[in-house]
């Protein structure tokens, strides 16, 4: 990787990071999002681990509250999930190709893929099923209403989750709050 891509890469890391951190300490002081969270652990009380899906390892910084909000939504959907809490997260998005300027707070591993960012469980299975000829899914940045980042009044921010190509491409992969 050239060095102003892995600048580039690592200062995206550092800023969505710091987002990350701070949405999470405006989520814990709204009521609103503190009976969501509640409603959250009371589905993951009664999810179950699909035995046909593979495990999720969970890259994220430990500070990071929608990162494990994110992966509740994983076990919710059955996936058996693993967290590695890193100071880091530059080297792991490196390491597994993620593209510059695709980056999000969390990257995850799942069944030979890269996950990047809050991807629906929905997108991930459909991936898994599918299992195209590609790196994974990337979801820039941290969209209002996606898992992990839901809003008290239900609102969701349009966004496009991207497959990332064996070249680092991406195309369009799924659509979601716009009817999608």
């Amino acid at each position: 990787m050239n060095r102003t891509l892995s600048l580039s890469l690592l200062l995206t890391t550092v800023l969505l990071g710091t987002a990350c951190a701070r949405a999470s300490e405006e989520a814990v002081s709204s009521p609103a999002t503190a009976t969501a969270t509640a409603s959250a652990v009371a589905v993951m009380a009664e999810a179950t681990i699909d035995p046909e899906l593979p495990l999720a390892i969970v890259h994220k910084t430990a500070s990071c509250g929608c990162c494990g909000v994110w992966a509740d939504h994983l076990k919710a959907a059955g996936f058996p999930v693993e967290i590695r809490d890193t100071d880091d997260m530059h080297p792991v998005k490196q390491r597994l190709g993620v593209p510059a300027g695709k980056a999000s707070c969390h990257t995850a591993e799942i069944g030979g893929y890269v996950v990047e960012g809050h991807i629906p469980a929905s997108d991930i299975k459909r991936l898994l099923k599918e299992r195209p000829t590609a790196r994974g899914l990337v979801l820039p940045g941290m969209p209002a209403g996606s898992p992990g980042m839901e809003m008290p009044d239900g609102y969701v921010q349009p966004y496009t989750v991207e497959l990332v190509l064996a070249d680092g491409s991406t195309q369009p992969f799924a659509q979601h709050g716009q009817g999608g």
